[in-house]
């Protein structure tokens, strides 16, 4: 029997709780995650790494990060973007793919 191919649009992203999530009046998100572990300790002391990074999204990435839920897949968070943006999301499930992939490279979502 052949095993059905996972339809990344059906996938359900969630983000990590280990990250904060700040967003101010306008509606931009901040992402902030503590630098823990042995080697973020010495960076800290050494190089005065901050002991939390923030990461700042753009308008799309903000709007994106809201919609996540963890009940809405890929494909129904595009739906609400394209709602919101119109145009300025095209292309939109190639662009969406593509932030997915970054936040979960970076951890910071996880899938349900």
């Amino acid at each position: 029997m052949k095993k059905q191919k996972e339809n990344y649009l059906d996938k359900i992203p969630s983000l990590s709780e280990k990250l904060s999530v700040q967003t101010d009046e306008n509606g931009v998100v901040t992402l902030g995650i503590e630098n823990k572990g042995i080697m973020n300790r010495i960076m800290q002391k050494l190089l005065k790494k901050p002991k939390v990074s923030y990461i700042h999204l753009d308008e799309l990435g903000s709007f994106t990060v809201l919609c996540m839920d963890g009940q809405k897949d890929i494909f129904s968070i595009g739906k609400e973007v394209k709602a919101h943006f119109g145009e300025k999301a095209e292309p939109l499930y190639e662009r969406l793919s593509k932030f997915f992939d970054i936040m979960n490279s970076y951890g910071f979502i996880e899938w349900k």
